[in-house]
Order: structure tokens, then sequence, then C-alpha cells
């Protein structure tokens, strides 16, 4: 079941919250992966949107898969970050609740272009291109700081 579109079609564009959870996959040398989306040809972090009947590990590990090829192990929360706000290019209005993980790649095989993903990159935290929202720009800014267990 597509859980947003279920929603939208009793709501339409209202403004709901809406949960996610993504990761922050490490490699060895302690870069961060992260993903040029499709659909703002900008640069962001693994994940997506929580279906029915799914733990927020499962979508950070289901997402992770859909977006890059690879299969993550997650290591530990990193955070979660609830008081951001959105609106998408089609009217749709939410606040995000974002459940970060931190994760390493254990499988798979990268792929850098499908249907929601331009390309994929390992950056060194500091020099980490722009980020398309908010949300993404402080989960980085948290990590680079060396927060944990963050909450906002």
């Amino acid at each position: 079941m597509d859980y947003v579109k279920y929603i939208r079609e009793k709501v339409g564009h209202s403004e709901i919250i809406l949960n996610y959870a993504g990761c922050i996959v490490l490699n060895e040398a302690g870069e961060i992966l992260l993903q040029k989306r499709r659909d703002c040809d900008e640069w962001g972090f693994l994940g997506g949107v929580v279906e029915l009947g799914e733990s927020l590990e499962e979508v950070a590990v289901r997402e992770a898969f859909e977006e890059s090829g690879l299969r993550v192990k997650v290591d530990s929360l990193f955070g979660v970050y609830s008081k951001y706000f959105n609106e998408y290019p089609n009217g749709d209005k939410v606040q995000t609740i974002l459940t970060m993980f931190l994760a390493h790649a254990e499988g798979g095989e990268e792929t850098k272009q499908n249907s929601e993903t331009v390309d994929l990159q390992y950056f060194s935290p500091d020099k980490a291109p722009e980020l398309f929202i908010d949300q993404h720009r402080d989960i980085l800014a948290d990590f680079i700081d060396g927060k944990k267990n963050v909450y906002r």
C-alpha cells in the first residue's frame, strides 16, 4: 500500500504529519554517502516515508537499498528531527518527523542511477555539498559537531 497516496486521497494537499527514516551511511574512511535526488537534482541523505507495518529501522534499510542498491546494517540511532515543514512542488504540505540512524554498507551493488537517484557519492563530512532541505543540513551539522542522540 502507498500510505502517502492513501492519506492524500482523503485530505488533499492539507498539512499532515509524516514519519520518515533514513541513515547516515559511513564508509571505513569516515565519509558519508549522499544521494543526488532525481526529484530536485540536489544532494541529501538516504531515506524515505514509513509505510504501514514497517519499523523505523526497516524503512531506513529499505530506502537505502531502493535509492543506492546497497544493503546497509544499522549501527545505532543518531537522532530524531521533528520540527520541520515542507511543501512539495505538487502542493502537498507536511511536517516531517525524521528518525536518522548511523549505518554501514554490508553488501549489494551500488547503483548510482535509478528512479530516485541521479548520483551517489561518499564525501568527507566537512566537504559535503549543500543539502536540499534544512532538516538534512541540521543532521549534517550535528554529525560534524560530534553530537549523538539528537532530538529537535
